[in-house]
């Protein structure tokens, strides 16, 4: 192993007890790695043992304890705790184990305290994944030895071992993961900040104060870079520790990234051009200006102008799925807020046909109703949320009665009603606003589906 902060941090977990709550994608390569280290680990998860898969089931063969189903979370006791991020740090269960005495921590917070590169953090409401993913193209393209995961989908913590420090890592967080976090990032990007997962947090204060955390505990040696355009995250500028560099497509900021006539700048020298942006959408003009921020002092300029000119987009992001009979469609299953929706409907400049609705987050809709009354010309609706969205829109001042709005029961009716509404020339967008979580597992099924129904269209 090249990574002495790794070894360490496993001799101090020798002889220890080691509770790991909640068995998904981003916790399995943790409890593998423990047990490799001959540690001794419980792993508790909800889901009953018949319904755990075959990898979990592994596990168990290979040492780990298992605590599965109803009451997995009884009379458990440990010296160490990592929670799944979707766990409230004030859960029953943790708060218990807090007061026995147990050390309650998380896979990326342990990536935090071993890796021995510098780490790139993104965080925000919207915009996070394609600025992580922005980032770690730069870097990549000037030529450096790139680690992209957190919440993007790839555990970090199994690949902290082989880390060179002269190697970035680059994070995608989200509130769940900062709730807790101790540490900061040595370049901390905060996209945005909006009213978002407000039915797993307490309230807005506390989203807003999780988020804080990617740059709270920051040395005067680190940088964070703010959105000047985002009352929220403009706000965090007197607090921070570090260097404040900020992006808008609105101001001049003293220091870091603006867009005036089409073209990015940074520190007052012209960057890239609107179009060489392959991207749609001024949202991402704010990624790119983000991105830009993070990574400048380690990329040239040319490097940043390949990264612009070639990179066409992630998954699920308004991706262009086909044309059929002059009617676009694209997938936007990743707006899972008000906010990142309204970011995809200026993506186009003309009215489109959207297919929105989905779990309910228990987030307002009023803003998003006058943005659907303007960019909008007949709107889809289907899940949970399909009442509170229309009602919204019925009652934006912005409303004139025009704007056709059909309620279906599920995506595949969403598509052929929206197909039915169409024409050549128009763009048809999944774009819900809301989470997938009351028809599908996540967004990435949701698009997933889309795209599969939308290409089996005649």
């Amino acid at each position: 192993m090249k990574n002495e902060l790794w070894n360490r941090y496993l001799t101090q977990l020798k002889d220890k007890n080691i509770l790991v709550l909640g068995l998904g994608v981003s916790n399995r390569p943790l409890v593998r790695l423990l047990l490799e280290a001959g540690l001794r680990v419980t792993g508790c998860d909800r889901c009953s043992r018949e319904n755990l898969d075959a990898e979990v089931l592994e596990l168990e063969r290979l040492g780990m304890t298992l605590k599965a189903g109803e009451g997995y979370l009884d009379d458990v006791s440990a010296h160490v705790v990592f929670r799944t991020p979707g766990m409230h740090p004030d859960h029953p269960a943790l708060c218990r184990l807090r007061e026995s005495g147990a050390i309650i921590t998380s896979e990326m917070e342990a990536f935090f305290e071993v890796c021995p590169c510098p780490i790139l953090a993104v965080t925000g409401s919207d915009g996070k994944t394609t600025t992580t993913t922005l980032i770690a193209e730069m870097l990549r393209q000037a030529g450096h030895t790139v680690h992209v995961g957190g919440n993007i989908g790839t555990p970090l913590l199994p690949l902290a071992s082989q880390m060179e420090k002269t190697d970035f890592a680059v994070v995608e967080l989200s509130s769940f993961q900062l709730m807790t976090m101790k540490r900061s990032a040595h370049v901390a990007v905060v996209t945005n900040l909006a009213p978002n997962h407000l039915d797993m947090h307490k309230d807005m204060a506390e989203y807003v104060s999780a988020k804080e955390n990617i740059y709270l505990h920051q040395s005067s040696a680190d940088r964070v870079i703010l959105n000047a355009d985002n009352e929220i995250t403009a706000s965090f500028a007197p607090k921070a520790v570090g260097a404040v560099e900020q992006f808008s497509r609105i101001h001049q900021p003293k220091n870091g990234c603006f867009f005036r006539n089409n073209v990015l700048y940074l520190n007052g020298e012209a960057i890239l051009y609107r179009d060489e942006i392959r991207l749609p959408g001024m949202h991402n003009v704010e990624n790119y200006m983000a991105a830009i921020c993070a990574v400048y002092p380690y990329v040239s300029v040319e490097d940043i102008r390949t990264v612009a000119r070639n990179f066409g987009g992630v998954e699920h992001r308004i991706e262009f799925v086909r044309e059929l009979r002059g009617m676009k469609f694209y997938n936007d299953s990743i707006a899972s807020s008000p906010s990142r929706t309204t970011a995809g409907l200026h993506a186009f400049p003309q009215k489109v046909i959207l297919i929105a609705g989905g779990y309910d987050k228990k987030i307002p809709f009023d803003e998003l109703g006058k943005e659907i009354c303007d960019h909008v010309k007949a709107l889809i609706l289907c899940g949970a949320t399909a009442d509170k969205i229309r009602k919204a829109v019925e009652s934006a001042p912005n409303f004139e009665g025009q704007l056709a709005i059909h309620t279906v029961e599920n995506l595949t009716d969403a598509v052929k009603k929206a197909v039915a509404c169409g024409e050549a020339g128009d763009v048809i967008t999944l774009s819900p606003a809301c989470a997938a979580f009351d028809q599908f597992k996540n967004f990435m099924v949701r698009g997933q589906k889309f795209k599969e129904i939308v290409m089996e269209l005649e």
